[in-house]
């Protein structure tokens, strides 16, 4: 008579139910649940008549708990056994139904010391398998027992140092079976805390000026912002001929990568040659040397207040810097200009010693270099003035040209800012700041003489080169931007396109090689163009359709967009850490949309209460909140209008709506509770160190 029960293997799971019906090669059993299923007879372990189903089971796995792994292992045959047999031997010789299903369920469920070999079928593993084996099982237990100290110590408000050590990756780029994550994960389940808010309650992150300096190390430096040791400067062999020339530059006194220089010839005679003359570090620096894959690796110089990581070593930088008092090796682009109606008569570029006569500096002379006395309705009391003059005359005019291309003018009604870090002393650091130290805004008005001449010469200089490289078929990288309709953004390529925000018709970027990798691939291009004209593709570094040139591109993109945030959230850290230095709390703040609003005197964003219903550039009152240092948030709420006409209308900044996105967003973070178990490109000067 067929048995009335069965126990049988569900991939790998063991039930039991009563058989109901059998063919020749499956049976039809019902579970004590009442479902019903079809079972392979290959899949049938045993069949029985007692006990019950629930109770085989109940009993077999008890059982089973109490059969020592290391003594069956031990005294189980070298060749293939069955479950019964080992039944029989490990409890004795009439072993029934619950003691064969405990032998099943306890060598089905140690696969390091036994091996299944067929149906019910076992063999015992080598010794040496087994050793392995309980050393990992020994070591996961170890770490359980780890993990949940770490656990303790979290909730307790202690942070053990290997998850201090991990804190980064745990937060940002965490793998998730590290036993640092699991503890920040667990502990913060069990506290019922944000894993943000643990870590901070915990002590795990020093000071929040700390948290986003080591942050962006570990995204953009893992290895540390230091140089390789021996790295140094090559020397340009090319005989240059000695310009006859007095060129000087136009920078902020914090930089050292001193990139381009200027100087006029003929002012007075009816025609002026203008002579743009750009640092020359591709002279010596080659493709694929040691210097130029750190460039590649790190793609610019970063900027933040009161520090930045270069490029380039200092000692390499400084052996191309444009340094007053040196006949500086230089790409230089003459352009010929009808004094009269400054129509461009001519341009060339030679490769040549230019001697660099003064080095200005606009904190230094933005107050006296004013429109005013350019005009000549103030004394010019300041060297270069008869160069600067015709300089800014030029550059009004370059600008109404690009302005006519765009089919608008460029509005910059809104300053930069300007951030000097003092440290007790009342010096700038000479070391990363640390954050604690006192922070001085100031202004700096965009679109101001020295500015707009610098900026117009630098547009210059990338619009005819990128031009030049086009006709003679060169590639190189350039900027582009379809229109400056909502949503088009400004591309990089290797292909020469208009670029409608700048208002030009072809424009790359080879006017800071010192500080940008672009600028020093264009300039590889530019040589080539200026030592072989018509044959220059065939001595250009790179050909068309490079594939290294795309990869450049990327890279590059990449990289100063990550660059461009961190500068961004130090500023913002910065100026909020002004807020709390100097007591500030109420600001007056232009509205924007969405309910942003942007104080009037502060590079500063913020959602404010009640600006959601105001219209566009509406002039308020804000009352602050306290600043978040960590997540760099603010918030506000308006507490007087200031102006009673509507402002819809009014003429607001190209850049505005990209700086809609300034006020900070929530910090990301990849760390998962629950999964544990540019629209237009302004022509300013670089940003200062």
């Amino acid at each position: 008579m067929p048995s009335t029960y069965a126990l049988f293997d569900d991939a790998g799971k063991f039930l039991a139910g009563r058989v109901l019906s059998e063919a020749e090669s499956s049976l039809q059993v019902e579970l004590d649940s009442g479902k019903r299923v079809k079972v392979k007879s290959a899949n049938v372990m045993l069949r029985f008549d007692k006990p019950a189903p629930a109770e085989l089971l109940a009993d077999g796995q008890r059982l089973a708990e109490t059969i020592d792994l290391d003594l069956a292992w031990e005294f189980a045959p070298e060749e293939d056994f069955g479950f019964a047999d080992f039944a029989r031997d490990y409890f004795d010789a009439s072993a029934g139904t619950a003691q064969q299903a405990a032998a099943l369920f306890r060598l089905h469920g140690a696969p390091h010391y036994f091996r299944r070999a067929g149906k019910g079928q076992f063999r015992k593993a080598p010794e040496e398998i087994v050793k392995a084996a309980l050393l990992a099982i020994e070591r996961k237990a170890q770490q359980a027992a780890q993990i949940a100290g770490w656990v303790d110590e979290l909730v307790a408000g202690q942070c053990p140092q290997p998850v201090r050590e991990q804190l980064y990756k745990i937060l940002f780029k965490p793998d998730k079976n590290a036993p640092e994550y699991k503890a920040v994960v667990d502990a913060a389940k069990r506290a019922q805390r944000a894993p943000l808010d643990l870590l901070l309650a915990a002590g795990a992150i020093d000071s929040p000026y700390q948290f986003h300096w080591r942050r962006f190390l570990f995204d953009q430096f893992p290895k540390g912002p230091g140089f390789p040791a021996g790295l140094q400067a090559p020397a340009i062999t090319a005989e240059l001929p000695l310009a006859p020339v007095r060129a000087f530059s136009i920078d902020d006194s914090s930089t050292t990568e001193i990139d381009d220089a200027l100087s006029f010839q003929g002012i007075g005679s009816g025609t002026v040659v203008v002579g743009i003359h750009i640092a020359a570090p591709a002279l010596a620096i080659a493709p694929d040397s040691a210097v130029d894959k750190v460039a590649r690796d790190r793609c610019s110089t970063v900027y933040m207040p009161g520090w930045k990581i270069t490029m380039l070593p200092d000692e390499v930088v400084q052996a191309y810097t444009l340094l007053e008092g040196r006949d500086c090796p230089a790409v230089s682009l003459y352009v010929t200009f009808d004094e009269a109606t400054l129509a461009v008569q001519a341009s060339e570029t030679k490769l040549e010693r230019v001697p660099i006569v003064a080095n200005l500096r606009h904190d230094q002379l933005d107050a006296v270099v004013t429109e005013a006395a350019l005009s000549g309705e103030a004394p010019a009391s300041f060297d270069f003035a008869t160069e600067l003059t015709f300089a800014h005359r030029l550059a009004r005019h370059l600008k109404a040209q690009r302005e006519v291309v765009r089919g608008k003018p460029e509005n910059f009604n809104r300053p930069d800012y300007n951030f000097r870090l003092v440290d007790a002393d009342g010096k700038s650091p000479s070391e990363p700041p640390t954050g604690v130290e006192s922070v001085q805004i100031s202004e700096r008005r965009r679109g101001a003489p020295l500015d707009l001449i610098v900026a117009e010469a630098m547009i210059l200089a990338n619009n005819t080169w990128g031009g030049w490289l086009a006709t003679l078929g060169v590639p190189g990288i350039y900027r582009s931007q379809a229109s400056m309709a909502p949503g088009i953004k400004v591309r990089m390529s290797t292909r020469a396109a208009p670029h409608a925000g700048m208002g030009v018709a072809h424009y790359t970027w080879a006017t800071s090689p010192l500080r940008r990798y672009v600028d020093l691939v264009n300039q590889w291009q530019i040589i080539a163009c200026a030592r072989h004209g018509a044959t220059a593709l065939l001595a250009a570094p790179f050909k068309p359709k490079d594939t290294t040139l795309l990869a450049i591109i990327s890279g590059f993109d990449a990289a100063y967009t990550a660059y461009n945030g961190f500068q961004n959230g130090m500023e913002r850290y910065w100026t909020l850490r002004w807020l709390q230095q100097s007591g500030t709390t109420e600001i007056t703040a232009t509205a924007m949309k969405d309910g942003l609003v942007r104080a009037d005197t502060l590079p500063l964003v913020l959602r404010a209460v009640g600006a959601d219903s105001l219209p566009r550039g509406a002039h308020v009152r804000i009352r602050l909140g306290e600043p978040d240092l960590l997540t760099l948030d603010i918030g506000g709420s308006v507490i007087a209008r200031l102006d009673d006409v509507p402002t819809d209308d009014a003429p607001v900044d190209d850049d505005a709506d990209a700086e809609e996105g300034a006020a900070a967003a929530p910090l990301a973070l990849a760390i998962d509770v629950a999964d544990a178990d540019e629209a237009t490109e302004a022509p300013v000067a670089p940003p200062a160190a």
